[in-house]
């Protein structure tokens, strides 16, 4: 056996899912972590590709009612410092700029941990009237935050290359909060396609984004049962129009401060999508965003006529399908097992083989990488039955997603605080999220932290724009009235 297909061979079962997840990363060839600055981290070519198909996806959504600008990487420290909550809940996260060749700077200049302070200036300059607004903007840019903790490539890095941040301004709270609920939505469009199943939560007010007047949330489990946050919803109110005083002339004539949002999204949507599809094999890709969607391998194993008839065959079928799917024919050198698993590593929804027997028969073997099943196609069919197979590779990991999320949510709100079951709440908490009721009190969420090892992620969102079923209950701290929160491990 050659040394590529032993290794090939040698997969980290999942719930080791640390060193699954870096195994993962390498093999896939996702990104490379051998650049030598903690915390940074290289695209190789097909991470890349994976990364710009699902940002496809967030562009297409955003530019339906959005304009795309690009803002400048450096901020000045005289802008940054306007906004006091805003830095101090970034001022042990920001690298600074002090010299320009061998000279120290007037103004120190800040890599942009978050563009508010760097936008926000120039909504300024361009919003006069109320024929201006709704003003709505997004970028996808590189943001640099000085992460101390313990960096993972594409969930905690010193910089994210893939920061899509949206900022948008209004004439009223009220409209500020209709575009909440337009970005909530679209960001349930994005995950939906990518078939990774979230909560939606207000954050609690000690924990919400820095001069906001709330945060609303998208989170995700993970195969080790911590949340990862994958997206973020900001009402900002007037807090920022103030300190950059952003007005408009209404109707009558008066000035007033524009309200205003902002939401982003980060490359963890990537992680997000290799952690909840990926198996003992590697990756498992929703067509949508594969890089390649169908691989066709030759089953030859000497050079005779019947070989060429194979790969004739092989390239007649590739021509039909390659005008709708990204596909490739792998004509390499390797035993066709090294190829299965050198494609299933990289989570091609559909495999084709193709053989001598198929060739006399007029058909092909078609391989789902979600299940693994194996049936023959028509080779007159290929395109059609093609189409079928993936789109049902999308329903299905979407449908097993799904259930396995809903597996890992523990309601204990039937419980009035959850009295005598605090054990049985600390073994849930390490398996997933669990529902409790809380009053909102940080002094109550800190004692979450010490009794469960849980952060709390915040309210159900419907508690938070004014939906109908909202739940109510005793705190489990305090005995206050609470309301349906949920806490958990998370990254």
């Amino acid at each position: 056996m050659a040394d590529e297909e032993r290794e090939a061979k040698t997969v980290i079962p999942k719930e080791n899912f640390s060193e699954w997840y870096n195994e993962v990363l390498r093999r896939a060839e996702i990104m490379d972590v051998r650049y030598p600055v903690k915390g940074l981290y290289v695209w190789f070519p097909f991470g890349l590709k994976l990364r710009n198909l699902i940002y496809s996806i967030l562009r297409a959504l955003l530019d339906e009612e959005h304009d795309e600008v690009l803002f400048p990487t450096l901020i000045p420290r005289t802008e940054f410092m306007k906004e006091e909550k805003h830095i101090k809940g970034f001022e042990d996260e920001v690298f600074w700029v002090t010299k320009g060749g061998v000279d120290e700077l007037d103004v120190p200049l800040a890599l942009r941990p978050t563009s508010e302070t760097a936008i926000y200036p120039m909504f300024k300059v361009w919003i006069r009237s109320h024929a201006d607004l709704p003003l709505r903007v997004y970028q996808i840019v590189n943001v640099f935050r000085y992460e101390t903790k313990h960096t993972r490539p594409l969930i905690r890095l010193r910089e994210v290359t893939s920061f899509k941040e949206a900022h948008t301004a209004h004439r009223s709270w009220e409209e500020a909060e209709a575009q909440v609920r337009k970005a909530i939505n679209i960001y349930r469009a994005f995950y939906d396609r990518l078939a990774v199943p979230y909560i939606i939560t207000k954050r609690p007010d000690w924990d919400k984004f820095p001069g906001a007047a709330y945060t609303i949330a998208f989170d995700t489990i993970m195969p080790d049962g911590r949340t990862l946050q994958i997206a973020t919803i900001h009402h900002l109110g007037t807090n920022f129009a103030k300190t950059f005083d952003i007005k408009y002339e209404d109707i009558g004539g008066e000035y007033k401060y524009v309200h205003q949002t902002c939401y982003g999204i980060s490359e963890r949507c990537v992680a997000a999508v290799i952690a909840t599809h990926g198996d003992d094999h590697g990756l498992v890709l929703p067509p949508e965003v594969a890089p390649t969607q169908i691989v066709i391998v030759p089953i030859i194993f000497s050079k005779d006529e019947r070989s060429a008839a194979v790969i004739e065959t092989c390239r007649s079928v590739h021509a039909a399908l390659k005008n709708s799917f990204r596909v490739v024919l792998d004509e390499g050198e390797e035993r066709p097992g090294a190829k299965f698993y050198k494609w299933e590593m990289r989570g091609v929804p559909l495999r084709i083989e193709i053989g001598p027997r198929d060739v006399s028969r007029e058909e092909c073997t078609f391989v789902r990488r979600d299940t693994f099943e194996r049936f023959t196609v028509p080779l007159s069919n290929v395109v059609s039955e093609a189409e079928k197979v993936l789109k049902d590779v999308y329903e299905n990991i979407w449908r097993r997603s799904k259930e396995h999320f809903a597996s890992r949510i523990f309601d204990f709100c039937g419980n009035e605080r959850g009295q005598g079951r605090e054990d049985e709440i600390k073994e849930c908490v390490r398996r997933g999220v669990v529902a409790i009721f809380m009053c909102g009190s940080e002094e109550c969420g800190v004692e979450v932290k010490e009794r469960f090892d849980a952060d709390v992620l915040g309210e159900e969102v419907t508690t938070c724009l004014g939906d109908a079923g909202e739940r109510r209950g005793c705190c489990i701290i305090c005995g206050a009235e609470g309301k349906r929160t949920y806490i958990a491990r998370t990254y």
